[in-house]
């Protein structure tokens, strides 16, 4: 019988005694991408020297001390660093380990890595040309598509949507494919760094699509979102009643093993110091997250939906907790 990785038995213990901790931990590899994605800022920024392995594994060790229990690596794009599987395979024992990828290159190397992921996100942004335009190569959408349908049937899989004024019309659109291709897709809303082009929705226009994407999640369409998720932003950005944002949930660490705070997108993922040479820990306790929990400059689901969670309700406790647990145990033991 396949063993179980420890973190089911003992890391969702840990939801119940967190104090300002993280759960939730993001690595970007590398900035460089083969995508040139018009609301990115990451692809434009030069890469310093990367992580050794030996220095990747230093830091999955700290965070394992800090008791991090989802493990999340991106980029640019994961799947240009030649020693990804190596680094997905000291995560994949300690941690639930998931990646971000473009999709096109997982018709190459999915069987390097496939053994030591739990859940995959592609990213995918329109339809056919929509998707290209966005995202800056001519046929990349079927590069995706072709990597999605790889890798679907053998990993957990979810299309990851950015709402942007250039794809709102396509968002019924992308949930027909996801059921067409019997995946999930999860979406966040564009948030406009300073060194990428502006891209976030028109506000009535979003609106609109969001009130959408609810009626489908409650219709059952296949959208990991939670419909929390979406009456949040309804809520804050058109009735003004704020989510309380909880940052201290994820930490986020860059190309260089330097933690990135307050979170992803206020200080447009700049790190500090090295996560190895740093009391994350007491850092965390005594950090001034007060004055960020009613920040909602943002939507990504990466924040707002571990904000969101509670104990008290019922239906983001199944989602989010129960099934993701026998998912989790299902694909442990091979089921």
């Amino acid at each position: 019988m396949a063993k179980i990785k420890p973190f089911i038995s003992t890391g969702f213990l840990r939801l119940f005694n967190r104090k300002n901790l993280p759960i939730i931990a993001g690595h970007k590899l590398l900035y460089s991408c083969n995508l040139r994605c018009k609301m990115c800022p990451f692809w434009r920024r030069k890469d310093e020297k990367l992580l050794t392995l030996e220095e990747e594994k230093m830091m999955l060790k700290k965070l394992s001390e800090l008791g991090v229990i989802f493990m999340g690596f991106e980029g640019g794009e994961p799947l240009l660093r030649k020693d990804l599987p190596e680094i997905l395979k000291e995560s994949h024992e300690r941690f639930h380990t998931s990646i971000v990828t473009n999709g096109l290159l997982l018709k190459a190397r999915f069987n390097e890595i496939k053994r030591y992921v739990d859940y995959v996100f592609v990213s995918l942004d329109g339809i056919g040309e929509t998707h290209d335009q966005i995202r800056g190569v001519k046929g990349s959408f079927n590069k995706t598509l072709e990597g999605i349908k790889i890798a679907k049937d053998e990993v957990p899989l979810t299309i990851s949507t950015t709402l942007s004024s250039e794809n709102l019309d396509e968002a019924e659109k992308i949930v027909e494919l996801a059921e067409e291709l019997e995946v999930l897709v999860n979406f966040q809303v564009a948030y406009d760094y300073s060194t990428a082009d502006k891209m976030s929705p028109e506000r009535d226009r979003l609106m609109k699509v969001l009130e959408k994407l609810l009626q489908l999640k409650k219709k059952g369409k296949p959208i990991m979102n939670t419909k929390e998720y979406f009456e949040a932003i309804l809520n804050s950005w058109y009735k003004g009643i704020p989510w309380i944002c909880k940052p201290w949930l994820t930490i986020n660490i860059d190309p260089q093993g330097r933690v990135v705070l307050p979170c992803y997108v206020l200080n447009e993922y700049a790190g500090s110091k090295k996560i190895w040479e740093m009391n994350v820990k007491s850092l965390w306790e005594s950090y001034d997250w007060e004055k960020y929990k009613s920040c909602n400059k943002c939507a990504l689901s990466c924040y707002l939906e571990p904000s969101l969670f509670s104990w008290g309700n019922a239906s983001i406790v199944k989602e989010r907790i129960i099934d993701g647990m026998i998912s989790v145990i299902e694909s442990s033991l091979g089921i």
